[in-house]
């Protein structure tokens, strides 16, 4: 359980009450006002301090709660600094622009919806990020589906189930990092437990789009189109796979994820430097603000500018605020007193990965912040695995099959109204396509328990 210990014991009734409430508040916020959800935090903050001076606790024991829920993400804040670094470092060696290339060499045959899903999948492991790469590869494939005159919906579903797939599995991605290290598990450790659920799941999914896909041929020019922007770069030399072998040989040998990522991106840089002839003072900026691309592909363009330090301050100063407002729910009792009230009923591992994954749902839709599912539900969940005798993985991997692939079917939440606007489908038209968000949390919650070993 969260190591705070709580200087209230309200009631199960109050507590309820109370929790309604501040969610409630935060879901208004965010999906009525669309507000970004540092607003809300922040105000719930406010509500959850005057909370606990109302019930006489000292504002020191709030405010060290807050302190020490904040303190508990540290080791995550600096991966997501690190990560920004990486990801800009791999632009500039180009890493990342081989492994897209390579993605679309694959694409042929009539297969569509498969390929699409494929393709995005290894962008998005690529990239670490579903909605850049929704927002830029899966705008792609979206032209292409109307030039063949195929289902939008359904290639909208490929496109999401391949862009959350790279986003659950990259080392790259943000709520990758934040779930393994909420619950204080290996990043590599935790990406090679998910393969459990998530590579049953990429099968299933992958099988599925094959079977629904046109008997038609991918345009081909199309696909060139990117290709050609990409080799405009001059970034992409047989150096350009090095970085990846780094990251690769580390996770073989279990290195710790900071280490492995800042030799990946200490190699990276150094070739950038060497083989694309980028000055050094040009290397800083692009560590800290990114890399940008000019070729005369807009498209490409928009696939290859982020990275940088200052793209990961969004979410790190969300994570500190969500892990403070997570530090004050437990030191003012409502969440220990909710807890208690049903813990004699999570002692089974069934029992306990389907209420994991049912209150990471819940959040989604709620909230309908990822992060927030990730990290809320994680910090509550921990005592509970310890007691029922489950490793710290099976949580951590729970929040993700359950919590990051939930997001862009909610349509109020952040994912959705984002993938919705930008591929033109809605979020109830492409859902029942998504096939692999939609099997993640179901495959977890029938074969997890199964699995606790591997």
């Amino acid at each position: 359980m969260f190591p705070v210990s709580p200087k209230h014991n309200p009631s199960i009734g109050e507590s309820i009450f109370f929790f309604i409430v501040i969610i409630g508040l935060i879901s208004y916020f965010i999906i009525k006002l669309e507000t970004v959800p540092h607003v809300p935090i922040i105000l719930g903050i406010f509500f959850l301090v005057a909370y606990g001076l109302i019930r006489r606790i000292p504002f020191k024991d709030l405010e060290e709660g807050m302190i020490f829920g904040a303190k508990s993400g540290m080791g995550a804040i600096f991966l997501f600094i690190l990560i920004g670094v990486l990801i800009s470092s791999w632009m500039i060696s180009g890493t990342i622009p081989a492994l897209i290339d390579t993605g679309f060499r694959f694409v042929g045959g009539s297969w569509f919806y498969a390929i699409v899903f494929a393709i995005t999948a290894i962008v998005g492991v690529s990239l670490g990020s579903s909605l850049t790469t929704t927002a830029t590869i899966g705008v792609a494939f979206i032209g292409m589906a109307s030039a063949l005159d195929a289902s939008l919906a359904i290639t909208a579903g490929a496109i999401v189930s391949g862009a959350f797939f790279g986003d659950k599995m990259s080392p790259l991605s943000d709520t990758t990092n934040l779930a393994s290290t909420i619950v204080q598990v290996d990043l590599f450790e935790h990406i090679k437990h998910m393969s459990l659920t998530t590579i049953p799941a990429f099968i299933i999914t992958f099988i599925l789009f094959a079977v629904l896909s046109p008997n038609r041929d991918v345009p081909v020019q199309n696909v060139a189109a990117y290709q050609d922007a990409l080799a405009s770069t001059n970034l992409i030399h047989w150096t350009s796979w090095l970085p990846l072998a780094v990251l690769i040989i580390c996770t073989i040998f279990k290195t710790p994820a900071f280490i492995a990522l800042a030799l990946s991106s200490s190699l990276a840089t150094l070739l950038a430097s060497l083989t694309n002839h980028i000055s050094g003072s040009e290397i800083w900026n692009i560590w800290f603000n990114g890399f940008t691309a000019e070729t005369d592909f807009q498209p490409v363009n928009e696939l290859l500018t982020k990275g940088g330090i200052n793209s990961m301050l969004f979410t790190v100063s969300l994570v500190i605020l969500a892990l403070g407002f997570g530090g004050l729910l437990f030191v003012t009792g409502i969440i220990p007193s909710i807890l208690n009230a049903f813990k004699e009923k999570l002692k089974k591992v069934r029992t306990v990965i389907i209420s994991t994954a049912a209150t990471a749902i819940g959040v989604n839709v709620l909230i309908g912040e990822q992060y927030l599912s990730i990290l809320l539900t994680g910090e509550t969940y921990k005592g509970i695995y310890q007691k029922a005798g489950l490793p710290n993985k099976v949580l951590s991997r729970t929040l993700e099959d359950a919590g990051t692939v939930i997001n862009p079917l909610v349509p109020w939440s952040v994912c959705g109204v984002f993938i919705a606007d930008v591929l033109g489908v809605p979020v109830l038209t492409y859902l029942p396509f998504a096939f692999f968000c939609l099997l993640s949390p179901v495959i977890t919650v029938l074969f997890g328990g199964r699995r606790i070993k591997g």
